[in-house]
């Protein structure tokens, strides 16, 4: 019997038409982005199916819509009996993967995604801060250069997203970041600037992290009902008082992904599937271990894919 584990997305993996396939061939999609309308106040629906792309790319719009279609598909596979064993979700995507454990409910979890975009982005004003995508280099040598470069501006940059062998996501001031870059290069990597608006996952948003435990404080997290892996911890978290401070750290301190996914794989998790637009979990996986077994649903086709895989009949 596969031991499962759900993967779910984060910023960056939403894109025009997301969704739109899924809700006209079943009615409980439609109804989920029916609601995020009804929970934003705004036909944020319209934007996910038709865009423009650059409405929907605004960290406060895209947030809520990727964790809209993430629940609708989890909601999909559980229909068919399909249920993780565990869950972990990047960045944004541990919040759905906090619904998928029974933490937060869709309705409380929406406003959550878009209060924490909005705050996210008003941390740090446009320009000051930014991110790069470090490629061909290790890890240890990634942190080397970051803080060589943080050495050389007086400014801060540093790792923020541990995704993959030979992939590590650096964030921090621009001047800072942009140096960084520039050493890796000449170190024989290759490093790509992210089309983002704000250094996220760095300590530069500490103030948006300490704005979203108020708004934390407010909603009654449970106890986790299958073990969630924490991006600041990369090791399982059930109880919702650790969760909630975890949300906050989250912020502003790197996302461990590699070794949130090697902890699974370690306790003997042998088939992931990424619930949500996109497939950038799934080339992550594979990078990390070619022998798990890796799907994804995000559209009529990768579900029917999926239940096939797994034995499962529409």
């Amino acid at each position: 019997m596969a031991k499962i584990g759900f993967l779910f997305p984060g910023q960056g993996a939403q894109y025009v038409g997301m969704g739109l396939e899924l809700a006209r061939q079943y009615p409980a999609v439609a109804r989920r982005f029916e609601q995020l309308n009804e929970l934003v106040g705004f036909d944020l629906t319209r934007l996910c199916w038709e865009g423009p792309e650059e409405e929907l790319k605004k960290t406060a719009n895209q947030q809520p819509a990727i964790l809209a279609l993430s629940v609708a598909c989890l909601e999909l596979l559980e229909e068919q009996g399909i249920r993780p064993d565990v869950s972990a979700g990047l960045s944004l995507g541990e919040y759905s993967a906090l619904v998928a454990a029974g933490v937060l409910t869709f309705e409380e979890a929406v406003p959550l995604v878009r209060l924490r975009g909005t705050y996210m982005q008003e941390a740090v004003p446009l320009g000051v801060g930014c991110m790069a995508a470090i490629l061909g280099l290790p890890t240890e040598q990634v942190d080397e250069l970051c803080a060589q470069a943080a050495r050389e501006t007086g400014l801060h940059v540093e790792g923020a997203n541990y995704n993959c062998p030979g992939q590590v996501v650096v964030s921090g001031h621009t001047p800072a970041v942009e140096r960084c870059m520039a050493l890796a290069v000449a170190a024989g990597g290759r490093a790509v600037r992210l089309s983002v608006t704000a250094p996220f996952h760095s300590r530069l948003l500490t103030p948006a992290g300490e704005r979203l435990a108020e708004a934390l404080a407010a909603v009654p997290l449970r106890d986790a009902q299958i073990p969630v892996v924490a991006n600041v911890t990369a090791d399982y978290v059930t109880q919702a008082g650790e969760i909630r401070r975890l949300l906050i750290e989250q912020v502003s301190r790197p996302v461990r992904w590699e070794e949130s996914v090697r902890r699974m794989i370690a306790d003997g998790v042998d088939t992931f599937i990424e619930v949500g637009p996109s497939r950038t979990l799934t080339g992550f996986l594979r990078k990390i271990d070619k022998g798990a077994t890796a799907l994804h649903v995000e559209d009529p086709a990768s579900l029917a894919r999926v239940l096939d895989s797994l034995g499962r009949v529409c």
